[in-house]
């Protein structure tokens, strides 16, 4: 086997990346890196122990970023095309580990190409794939409602309302310096240390075009498919609707849900199909947050599974936003 390249040699550093792999140590079998980006998490579980990594992207380009490095993992690491809904068929069989790094990747952010950033003209595309609608066809085409819909669940933005109207009455958009302009006009300057007035409707427009939340429920049922009894579930996210999802599912799944409205119906208890490692999401340690800022807000959760049959989570428990346009 060639030598493996030297961590230093990796093109970023993950978020979370050191205190992910002390939660899911020992690490060894075969991992799937769901959301495999520029490889950092892959790489790691390789350097630690793991046997096989098994690398998914809905981004084809990404495996040309990868290529200087990855062949001198030989067969140990395996990349694949598609969606991390979709990980336990791409996996083939039995796995000892998932990682889930959810939202959209700093590298996919600095490509202005990609129309991901609100601080980089480029076209109003945002599709972590290169195949379906784009923002553009959102904004140009959805009805003063369904845009207020979206950016008020999918962003939590408080003046959905005015931004929606600003946007029908502005359209068509192709760029998106074109929709910050607007979205700017709606929304007082911000303060010193206060984030940009479009992160919230970017945000909440590229969970939209990307399905990502019907995505993430579907990824972590896959998950639950394909680990093996005493397989590990690690998952980071970004934003608190993301975690949110992640936390009840876990709860959900084992058995932490909590007994309801006393006026419903009695809900028959649910042998778990995880253990949770810790009932607290683990964040960033100030060392992290000294050499990464973007790793303020990320959260890591991990689940150990059992050997409980999987099935489908109860969506209506899970916190998910209500916006049409979700292919759940």
């Amino acid at each position: 086997m060639a030598n493996a390249p030297s961590p230093g040699d990796a093109p970023h550093t993950p978020v979370l990346l050191r205190p992910l792999l002390k939660a899911v140590a020992p690490v060894s079998g075969v991992w799937v890196d769901g959301t495999f980006g520029a490889g950092g998490y892959a790489r790691g579980l390789l350097e630690s122990g793991a046997d096989r990594v098994i690398g998914i992207d809905r981004d084809p380009s990404v495996f040309a970023l990868a290529a200087p490095w990855a062949g001198a993992y030989g067969d140990r690491l395996t990349l694949a095309e598609g969606t991390f809904s979709d990980l336990d068929d791409i996996a083939g069989g039995p796995v000892d580990g998932v990682v889930l790094d959810l939202g959209v990747s700093s590298m996919q952010l600095d490509q202005a190409e990609r129309g991901f950033s609100f601080q980089k003209d480029g076209p109003l595309d945002m599709r972590m794939a290169d195949t379906g609608p784009t923002a553009a066809d959102l904004v140009n085409s959805a009805t003063e409602a369904e845009i207020a819909d979206i950016l008020y669940h999918y962003g939590e933005e408080r003046a959905s309302r005015r931004i929606a109207r600003a946007i029908v009455a502005a359209r068509p958009f192709a760029r998106t310096l074109e929709l910050v302009a607007v979205i700017e006009r709606c929304l007082p300057r911000p303060k010193p240390g206060q984030s940009h007035p479009a992160t919230r409707s970017f945000q909440a427009l590229r969970i939209a075009v990307n399905d990502e939340f019907g995505q993430l429920v579907k990824g972590l049922e896959a998950a639950e498919r394909a680990l093996r009894p005493g397989g590990k579930l690690a998952v980071v996210s970004f934003h608190s609707l993301e975690d949110r999802i992640v936390k009840r599912f876990f709860q959900q799944r084992s058995g932490g849900e909590g007994q309801g409205s006393r006026y419903a119906p009695a809900r028959e208890a649910r042998a778990p199909a995880f253990t949770l490692l810790t009932r607290r999401a683990i964040g960033p340690d100030d060392e992290e947050l000294a050499a990464n800022p973007r790793a303020r807000s990320a959260l890591l959760r991990v689940g150990i599974r059992t050997d409980i049959p999987a099935e489908p989570a109860d969506r209506t428990a899970l916190g998910l936003p209500k916006p049409a346009l979700m292919g759940l």
